[in-house]
């Protein structure tokens, strides 16, 4: 089973990709944590994309889309995927039904996790306290908030006409989140 999970930045996408991981053995791929890992070890990669994620920016399609082949294409993870936070244009997801064709694999189900500008405001600020990420502050939360709604309202209508999107509230407690997400899971 691969599975896509979306929802703005603070949405919870990493804390429920986590849960699924674990209960399903599946493998979490978070566009983000391997974009801050590239960084964090100050790779050729990390040193070019630290000021776009700083600034809040999207790294480009091409660099992203590379990161996923490998792990794609890594027999360990075949139908075995959560993309966490990608695709995040139609691009991206054409690209990755593409590459999920090219290994014969395919997306089993799209969850969104749907909260409000106010809740991922909130979330960002014990986020910092707690993780210190330096990309994490209120503007830049905004910011990722309004371009994340506008660039992936496509991509969301376009798996809405697969017939694989499930739109589940995120503003609830985590374990409610959980138990409609394992609900959903257990009924592919």
């Amino acid at each position: 089973m691969n599975l896509i999970i979306f929802g703005p930045p603070g949405a919870g996408k990493g804390t429920q990709s986590n849960f699924i991981a674990k209960k399903y053995s599946l493998y979490q791929l978070s566009t983000g944590e391997v974009l801050r890992e590239q960084i964090k070890n100050k790779t050729d990669l990390g040193v070019q994309i630290s000021p776009l994620i700083n600034a809040g920016s999207f790294v480009p399609d091409e660099i992203v889309s590379d990161l996923i082949e490998k792990v794609i294409k890594d027999t360990k993870y075949n139908d075995r995927i959560i993309f966490d936070g990608y695709p995040r244009s139609l691009t991206q997801a054409r690209n990755l039904d593409n590459l999920l064709k090219k290994y014969k694999q395919k997306i089993d189900v799209v969850l969104k996790l749907s909260v409000t500008l106010e809740t991922i405001k909130k979330r960002i600020s014990e986020r910092r306290t707690l993780e210190k990420r330096p990309d994490d502050n209120e503007e830049i939360a905004i910011k990722r908030y309004k371009t994340y709604e506008k660039s992936t309202e496509p991509v969301i209508d376009y798996y809405k006409k697969l017939n694989l999107l499930k739109v589940i509230d995120g503003e609830r407690p985590i374990d409610q989140i959980n138990k409609e997400i394992s609900d959903i899971i257990n009924l592919i």
